[in-house]
């Protein structure tokens, strides 16, 4: 190591990665285990904020591992749209490890020990793509993470999660060879290179023609995004327990592939390119349907992480679209949104999975009433849903008013509009849940009681109210966020 910067960088990547090895070794001892999961954790998140706080310094990690093949390196350089990503994934690693002990314990679930060593290798792929200085180094990344959380989606062992593993891989590893490394192939022969570079690796270097392919190659490619038709992995994952739920299809397997998105469009076509390909408009019709289409589908789904699942899909797609606009703030609000709703969905899931492990019930037609006895857990529902809708005072009000400013902004009236339609209909399918948990009609009496001594476990509830005061905090900090995003929309070199 040559610096503090590759050191961080070092860190960062063998932490999760030690963490793993370390698990494995005293998965006899759920104590220790559980106890090693924590504070790995914490260690992360320590490393990616110092990270975090040297790149807004103007003074980023960068480490080369390797050079394999000419043009091609193994190599890390954090930027602040990546920096972010880190520490929202190392943070929200350590709460949804206090959730996992109680849910697990709680469920007494088969496993464990090979579920923390999974998520610890999710970790490690994580932190890989969100440093990656190009995408033959994102790409290795992005596949470990597909191969370590398929263990996790496939954790029940029965016949319908061996069903959502196909789906899994298949959606996931098949975009990612037919579509996603072409594309890469592609830039490397457009550019020679691979690196990311601010204003657009690829401008000024390839036509409309070649540069609607490539646009098209990497955006349906990065398949973890989920925009349609390579939706349908997503809501097939949900048979998984809630903590798989929770951070991988919350924040890091499904924000993965938005990020990918956001990166790709900043620091491979930047924002003039993109302006100047018909694909971007092509892609931001495909995302509009998504985004209304998903909000429609979740609000038939009366199984509750369905709902939760269908409505991620939508918001992905908002990532997506501000990934396309045809003006650089919007990776700006994407950035934002990509924060803000990891928080948010994460709150709606560790609810989902407290209400699970606590009274059995799985279905909102089985919920009403229960926050009688679950005040906590339902009003913490309903913070992250109004913040997923995007009322104040919860953060998504701002990371939406830019998203929705900045189609307006570029004339892109479709996406406006898919984005309004799809707010007030997550308000229909969202806080229903929480106010009818809470506030039950005259005459309708509660559905079921606790099949748990005294309900939810503690670390649980702790969870969920850590991330739910995360949306109001983040209502206050979104401004600081976006000044600190605001490099990515450079808009030359």
């Amino acid at each position: 190591m040559t610096s503090g910067g590759d050191l961080l960088i070092f860190l960062a990547l063998a932490t999760p990665l030690f963490a793993a090895v370390a698990i494995y070794a005293v998965g006899r001892m759920p104590d220790v285990r559980e106890t090693l999961t924590v504070i790995a954790s914490i260690a992360l998140s320590i490393v990616t904020i110092s990270m975090f706080m040297r790149v807004g310094a103007g003074n980023p990690p960068v480490l080369t591992v390797a050079r394999p093949l000419a043009g091609l390196e193994i190599a890390f350089r954090l930027e602040p749209l990546g920096a972010l990503f880190a520490v929202m994934a190392s943070a929200l690693w350590g709460v949804n490890s206090l959730f996992s002990i109680g849910y697990m314990r709680g469920k007494r679930e088969a496993n464990q020990t090979r579920f923390y060593v999974c998520f610890a290798f999710a970790m490690f792929a994580v932190m890989g793509i969100a440093m990656a200085a190009n995408l033959f180094t994102l790409f290795i990344f992005y596949e470990v993470l597909t191969f370590s959380t398929y263990p996790l989606v496939t954790h029940a062992g029965d016949a319908a999660a061996r069903r959502a593993g196909r789906i899994y891989l298949a959606t996931l590893v098949g975009a990612s060879l037919v579509l996603f490394l072409p594309g890469i192939v592609g830039v490397h022969l457009a550019a020679g290179s691979t690196t990311f570079i601010p204003g657009g690796l690829l401008t000024g270097k390839v036509n409309v023609v070649t540069g609607n392919v490539l646009l098209l190659l990497l955006v349906f490619g990065a398949a973890k995004a989920a925009l349609m038709p390579l939706h349908g992995w997503l809501p097939a994952a949900m048979v998984a327990p809630a903590p798989v739920s929770a951070l991988l299809h919350a924040v890091a397997v499904v924000k993965a592939g938005a990020f990918v998105i956001l990166k790709t469009s900043a620091y491979i076509f930047g924002s003039d390119l993109i302006s100047a390909l018909p694909a971007a408009t092509w892609l931001l019709w495909v995302a509009a349907g998504t985004i209304v289409i998903a909000s429609l589908v979740a609000m038939t789904k009366d199984e509750l992480k369905l709902r939760l699942a269908w409505s991620t899909v939508g918001q992905l797609a908002y990532v997506t679209s501000a990934a396309l606009l045809p003006a650089a703030a919007g990776l700006v609000a994407g950035g934002l949104h990509m924060l803000i709703h990891a928080f948010a969905k994460i709150t709606l899931f560790m609810c989902a999975g407290a209400i699970y492990v606590a009274t059995g019930a799985s279905k909102v037609s089985e919920m009403r009433g229960l926050g009688r006895s679950m005040p906590i857990v339902f009003a913490c529902f309903l913070a992250g849903a109004l913040c997923v809708v995007g009322l104040p005072p919860f953060a998504g009000m701002w990371s939406k008013f830019l998203l929705i400013t900045a189609a307006f902004g570029t004339q892109t009236w479709i996406t406006a509009a898919a984005m309004i339609v799809s707010s007030l209909l997550g308000l229909l399918y969202l806080a229903p849940v929480a106010i009818r948990a809470l506030l039950p009609p005259a005459g309708d009496g509660s559905s079921g009681g606790f099949i748990r001594p005294y309900g939810a476990p503690g670390p649980v509830v702790a969870a969920l109210a850590i991330t739910a005061a995360g949306c109001v905090a983040l209502f206050l900090f979104a401004d600081a966020v976006a000044a600190y995003l605001a490099p990515i929309a450079r808009r030359v070199p």
